[in-house]
Formats: C-alpha cells, structure tokens, sequence
C-alpha cells in the first residue's frame, strides 16, 4: 500500500460535511471519481482507494490485463485527487488492491491511526468490466466460468469485507452510514448472469445490514445511478457507433440518451451524508435521479436527467423517436407494480 496526502484546504462553515471523515473504494475513475469530488465539494475528508496510484501506471495497465477481460480504461488516485481538490476539496489517496483483506484491514487501521474514526464509507470498487466486456452477447454457460468471481470479488464480496470493517468502528460511535452503490441490474437483466446476481445481491446485502446496524444508529442503503457516462460506458458508445444497434436498450447508450455524470451520483451522496432524516430510509433502494430531484440538486452542465422509471425516460427508450421531445413528456413516475410485473423479467412468484 502507499498513500499521498493532499494539502489542507481552510475550514469553511458553508461545507455541511466539513469533520467528516469519508471512505471511497475504487476512486481512479467512473462513479467513484465522481462520489469522491461530490464529497469534497460538501466538505468531506476523503480516503479514496484504487490499484493504480501514479497517471503512468495507469497507461501502463491499460495494455495488459487478465486473459479473460478485454483491457479497460484506465484513471489514476493522484488524477482523483487532483479533482477533488480543484472542487475545493481535501482528501487522502491509498493504493488498496480489494482482492487482498490484509490490504483492506491496513487501510481501516490508517483511517483509525489517522482520524481515529470513519462517519462514511461509499462501497463502490469493482472489478468486472473487463470481463462482462469479453462475454458481452454470450450465454451464461458459453462464457468463462471466472466471470463470476470476476464481477462478484472485487464488488460484492469486497463490500462485505469494507462494510464489516465500517461497521466496527461505526457502531463504537452509534453513528455513520454505509452507502453500497448497486444497479438497476439488481432488478433487470443488463449484463448477464453473474452481474445480475451480484447486483441483486448488494441491493439483500445492504437491507440485511440495515437490520443489524439499526440499533446502533448506523444506516445503510443501496443506490442506484441511472445510464451514467464514465470512461468505459463512453468508449462503449464510441464501438457501438460504428455498428448501430435495433434494440433499444442498447440504442440509449449508443445514442447517450438520458445520460448522468459521475458528478450527481457524488452530489446526491454528500446530501444523503448529511440529511438528518437520512436514517429513516434506511435498508432501501436509492435512485440517483429522484433523490437529486428531492434534494434540488443538478448535474454538472446544470441539468437533471430523469429517472430510469420516468415516462420521460420510459417512452424514448422505447420509442427513439421521441428522443428530441423528452420536454414535453411528463416526469411521472411509472408505478413500481407495473415495473415488477410487466417491463422486466425480474422473478416472479408462480401461484399453484
């Protein structure tokens, strides 16, 4: 492990987040990036963790990678950190592989040796884009079995570990909040089998976490961002460009349609972080573009995509035509029964 510490920013009252001490794993780039600048922006100290520490090595990486995973793009903590603090920000870069749990035990030990307490952790790092870009269009059996530990080690269960660790000293203090970022994959099929499980299973995680934490004031939920563009997803868009796609669950990416930045999923968690209300959401789902719109918030041009289960988004996904008219569709929510029982093949319970 090797850490980097930025120079400190002067205390300012306006910042709601300023003496609090935030962890977010896998900040090199993507949502964490953006979860890191948002809580910086508010505030926050921020310990971000990734693999790749220096830009150099980053492009280094970005020509190897396992056998199984197509070479994804590639950010660094020191670029990270550079964001964070143009935002105004503080924050604190650890080198952290999330396969290794002697790693992740060495970095709770710093927050604590340093700050002597943690009030948030954002389970965010992940590790299976590589691979879910190999296996993309297969079936679940044609696919490599490493797939799976591919999209659930350094995800699922590495939120199990971190959020373990959290816990320990969240509990100490009867205080915190654990956010676990998921996906609408929780609820869809998206990207197969191993990563739908996976989702669904972050989305259990957090609620049952929720159970055990609640006494001790500690709250835990699971949120969802909606189609946002990172690096990946935008030279995804890029290579479907060349080939367009008739289904339109693919033609919203390919057409950046309704897109979010890294940067409202960051702003929503910093005003999830310190809402005081917070706690009574507890175990729940929480969708990015609904809760920017609750807390009147903005993405980083100033606009407000809408929510995936919006008719504003509903309808042009379905019918591209009506894309360039997004404004004159209502920004109603469809019920979420409908959305259970008839958009999606999410299980269903058969009756005898």
């Amino acid at each position: 492990m090797a850490s980097t510490s930025s120079a400190p920013v002067s205390p300012d009252s306006l910042r709601p987040l300023n003496g609090k001490i935030a962890l977010v794993t896998g900040a090199t780039r993507g949502l964490g990036k953006g979860i890191a600048i948002g809580l910086g922006e508010a505030g926050a100290t921020v310990y971000m963790t990734g693999r790749t520490l220096h830009p150099a090595a980053a492009e280094a990486g970005a020509t190897g990678g396992a056998a199984t995973a197509a070479p994804e793009t590639e950010g660094s903590l020191q670029e990270t950190q550079a964001a964070v603090e143009q935002a105004g920000g503080r924050c604190i870069s650890v080198q952290v592989d999330h396969s290794d749990d002697t790693q992740v035990q060495t970095l709770f030990d710093q927050i604590v040796s340093e700050q002597g307490h943690l009030d948030i952790l954002i389970n965010n790092v992940y590790g299976g884009v590589g691979a879910l870009r190999t296996a993309s269009g297969k079936p679940f059996w044609q696919a490599e079995a490493g797939l799976w530990d591919a999209c659930n080690q350094v995800g699922l269960r590495s939120h199990y570990v971190a959020s373990r660790l959290a816990a320990q000293l969240m509990t100490q203090r009867q205080q915190g909040l654990i956010c676990t970022v998921s996906s609408w994959g929780g609820l869809m099929p998206i990207f197969g089998v191993a990563y739908g499980a996976g989702k669904t299973a972050c989305d259990r995680m957090a609620a049952d976490m929720a159970l055990d934490l609640k006494p001790h004031n500690v709250t835990s939920i699971s949120l969802w961002p909606g189609i946002v563009g990172t690096e990946n997803i935008s030279k995804f868009a890029d290579e479907m460009a060349a080939e367009p796609s008739r289904d339109p669950r693919l033609s919203v990416i390919q057409d950046r349609f309704n897109w979010e930045t890294p940067l409202l999923t960051g702003r929503v968690v910093a005003a999830i972080a310190q809402d005081p209300q917070v706690y009574r959401r507890t175990g729940r789902v929480h969708i990015v573009a609904e809760w920017a719109k609750a807390y009147g918030l903005v993405d980083q041009a100033g606009n407000l995509p809408a929510s995936l289960r919006s008719l504003r988004f509903v309808l042009p996904a379905g019918i591209p035509a009506l894309r360039p008219h997004t404004q004159w569709i209502p920004d109603l929510r469809v019920p979420w029964p409908l959305i259970l029982w008839t958009a999606l093949a999410a299980p269903k319970i058969a009756s005898p």
